[in-house]
């Protein structure tokens, strides 16, 4: 007679499919993860759109495209939902970060979402600010235990755009602590002191222990 001695380890993740389009992202989790021996895999080049994000928090939002992607492709997941929230907006643009303001001819969306942002802040003396991150992994859609990490990174809004790197709101989110903005800084140290960089380190420290049920 056997005995049956629970469930088989699960195998260490070998591919995860990115549950994003956006090419900056594409661009610092491709850094980020190039240390590891895990391929990861944009979810584009599997013919997988977008997914909606109707949620108004974080988390939920990046659980929904981690489902999306790992649902349509069979394979694990990693999603992450981001943006800056502004302390004199109460939050905003918060969960709406990536579309804050209407698309417009002539501009790109990351000039229109600025654009809004800077009409809002007109006049007002507050300009702190922090970015934020959630990241969402799933071993399949309907992992029961997802594993999930955060992190924040504090700034001031400026009224002038400084910098050609990064993305989004990254040239008007200026770091006292380093003296410039976001997109003044080298990759290299803006995956170290990013929310998005300090959100991965965080998931990747408790990655073998998750891979092994624990």
């Amino acid at each position: 007679m056997s005995v049956d001695s629970g469930p088989s380890p699960l195998r260490p993740l070998s591919q995860v499919v990115l549950a994003s389009g956006n090419p900056g992202k594409l661009r610092e989790f491709a850094a980020l993860f190039a240390p590891m021996r895990i391929a990861l895999i944009p979810q584009a080049s599997l013919a997988i759109g977008e997914a909606e994000e109707p949620h108004c928090t974080f988390v939920e939002n990046a659980l929904a495209k981690a489902r999306h992607a790992s649902r349509l492709s069979g394979l694990p997941a990693l999603a992450d939902d981001s943006g800056i929230c502004v302390d004199a907006l109460e939050g905003e643009p918060g969960v709406r970060s990536a579309r804050y303001a209407p698309p417009e001819a002539g501009r790109t969306q990351d000039e229109s979402n600025n654009a809004r942002l800077l009409a809002e802040l007109r006049g007002v003396a507050d300009r702190s600010a922090h970015y934020v991150c959630v990241l969402v992994m799933l071993r399949r859609w309907d992992d029961p235990m997802p594993l999930l990490a955060q992190a924040s990174w504090a700034g001031l809004v400026v009224d002038s755009p400084r910098g050609q790197g990064g993305f989004g709101y990254d040239p008007y989110f200026w770091l006292p602590e380093q003296g410039c903005t976001a997109a003044e800084l080298s990759a290299e140290i803006k995956n170290r002191l990013s929310h998005r960089g300090r959100a991965l380190a965080a998931l990747i420290e408790r990655l073998p222990a998750w891979q092994g049920g624990d």
